[in-house]
């Protein structure tokens, strides 16, 4: 069973916003994903939600979910590769369920990095296709 690991999580403050300074934003309906490319060995997830998705029980559900869906879908992420996830404002924690998750993020995940790619360099560089306005 795959893990999601402290080595495949971005931890930091600075981690997150070099993610949103630099990474190339796409959005779905209910999650702004901020994509980075860099030179790691591993791919790496960060979560961040505020409160103004609702109190903690909400975000830790929106935070459950997320994970899961990262654990399960982590084949489709490849090696160098910085995703920060914050949900956008009008999101209803109650009414999320894993599969409105999975819908929405498998499209972009599998839109941005669906084909083969010589590097993550290309998502960056505009080369790569993604979900995205």
């Amino acid at each position: 069973m795959p893990t999601f690991s402290k080595l495949n999580r971005l931890l930091k403050r600075p981690e997150f916003l070099r993610c949103y300074s630099a990474g190339k934003r796409c959005f779905t309906s209910s999650f702004i994903v901020f994509v980075l490319s860099t030179e790691g060995a591993a791919w790496r997830v960060g979560l961040a939600v505020s409160r103004k998705v609702g109190g903690a029980v909400q975000r830790n559900r929106v935070k459950r979910l997320l994970r899961e869906f990262f654990r399960l879908n982590q084949h489709l992420l490849p090696a160098g590769v910085e995703l920060a996830v914050v949900p956008k404002k009008g999101i209803r924690p109650d009414d999320l369920t894993y599969n409105d998750v999975e819908r929405e993020l498998l499209s972009l995940v599998t839109g941005l990095f669906g084909r083969k790619l010589t590097s993550p360099v290309e998502i960056v560089a505009g080369r790569g296709s993604a979900g995205s306005a």
